[in-house]
């Protein structure tokens, strides 16, 4: 047995051992290669548009189409297996949302369906003499026409934008809200209230003072409109159904603020029109043609 003292060169470890140092310029660690830095447009990307760039890049499946042409198929069949296994709420929604579209589908078909009409063609009348049996006949032409709903839906959107003032001055939401500042120490904006007159529906309720955010005071509110018939030269005080359309925001029909130009909705069921079929004219547009906030009514020109 041979003793090994400290100092020996067998004792060191085997990194510091004479003769088997490292070469300058190279670690024990394996050699790993540096890494890409990713593209700034890639990473800011969200991640739907991965897909939008690979398909943009590569394209689709060959047989996508015949894929999604069978996935349309199916899927009438698994509409009418899940609406039979459906109950409570979700069947009662889930009918009303195929009746809406089944009706739509009807008037559709409905309104592009062609018929046969007879009309008198001027120029078919006979040259020569004709018997007296034939008297009675009248030169017939058979046309194809679209169906009269077609023809009023056609003149309808011509004269849609056909209203008395065209043309209205841009109001901006300074002059239409006032910042009403809240807090104990009145540091917070974020309320307005509207300084036009508007119009409510009589099932309106406010929200909480503490959460209402837009506010309508009570005395701007108005559901009355004197409304002139411009065929009969006659004015008349009608009730409101709704704002149908404000030319100078969104949000002002949504809120119901009536300025010069808004389209508002009345109730004329008591002039008494009706329609080509015999029915009453329940409500009919018209266009307002005053400042209300000024002059403390409405006054409006029924579109006809």
């Amino acid at each position: 047995i041979e003793l090994v003292g400290p100092s020996d060169p067998r004792c060191l470890p085997l990194a510091v051992r004479p003769g088997r140092s490292s070469r300058p310029g190279r670690s024990s660690r394996p050699k790993q290669s540096p890494a890409r830095p990713r593209s700034p447009a890639l990473s800011d990307m969200a991640q739907g548009d991965h897909i939008e760039l690979h398909r943009k890049r590569h394209g689709r499946r060959l047989d996508h189409a015949e894929k999604a042409r069978k996935k349309e198929a199916r899927g009438v069949h698994t509409r009418a297996k899940f609406a039979q296994k459906v109950k409570g709420l979700r069947a009662k929604l889930h009918n009303k949302k195929r009746y809406a579209e089944k009706a739509t589908m009807q008037k559709t078909i409905k309104e592009h369906s062609e018929r046969d009409t007879k009309h008198k063609d001027a120029n078919a009348g006979p040259k020569d003499a004709v018997p007296a049996y034939l008297l009675d006949r009248e030169g017939m032409s058979h046309a194809k026409v679209l169906s009269n709903t077609i023809k009023q839906k056609r003149k309808e959107k011509a004269g849609r934008w056909t209203v008395p003032i065209p043309k209205v001055r841009p109001v901006g939401e300074d002059e239409v809200f006032k910042v009403l500042r809240s807090g104990q120490r009145r540091k917070k904006a974020w309320k307005r209230m509207i300084t036009k007159v508007t119009y409510v529906g009589d099932t309106f309720t406010r929200k909480p003072p503490k959460y209402e955010r837009f506010i309508r005071p009570s005395g701007m509110r108005m559901k009355k409109a004197h409304v002139t018939h411009p065929e009969l030269q006659t004015t008349f005080c009608l009730d409101m159904i709704g704002v149908k359309k404000n030319p100078q925001s969104p949000l002002y029909t949504s809120l119901g603020v009536i300025t010069k130009g808004t389209i508002i909705e009345v109730n004329v069921s008591e002039l008494g029109l009706v329609t080509p079929a015999g029915k009453v004219v329940w409500g009919k547009y018209a266009q307002v043609t005053n400042n209300p906030e000024n002059d403390g009514c409405i006054n409006a020109v029924l579109l006809v």
